[in-house]
């Protein structure tokens, strides 16, 4: 069985392989084929992730600012920017692994603000607003 730190650095590894470097044979290593989609805008299964990824730009980016792990299961909080969309994505990814591949996934996804639009005066993602 795989300590929550060979856990971590797998689900970051992964992530790294799909997201950055569009790796998709690589990511086929990472991804389990039963592996169950609980997010609401994703399709089912390693495929459903898989083709999400293909339709969207080559600027699609992550960036990994908190990994956190128990036992099976891994939280990631990043932030998702190339994805055609208006603002950055701040998600906190939860990743269930067994057996060395990610067999479940949930996500919970919100729009990154401008100072401006900060109503605490904070950045969401690391020390800096988006736009600065």
């Amino acid at each position: 069985m795989a300590t929550p730190e060979q856990n971590k650095q797998l689900v970051r590894e992964a992530f790294d392989t799909l997201f950055n470097r569009r790796d998709y044979a690589q990511a086929e290593t990472y991804w389990s084929p039963e592996y169950i989609q609980h997010s609401a805008h994703i399709p089912p299964g390693r495929e459903g992730l898989f083709d999400l990824i293909k339709a969207l730009p080559d600027t699609l980016r992550h960036e990994t600012e908190l990994v956190m792990a128990e036992d099976d299961l891994v939280m990631l909080r990043g932030r998702f920017t190339g994805h055609a969309q208006p603002a950055p994505w701040i998600v906190v990814d939860t990743v269930r692994v067994r057996d060395g591949k990610l067999v479940e996934h949930w996500d919970v996804i919100e729009d990154e603000v401008s100072r401006a639009d900060s109503v605490s005066g904070l950045p969401m993602f690391g020390e800096r607003f988006p736009d600065e």
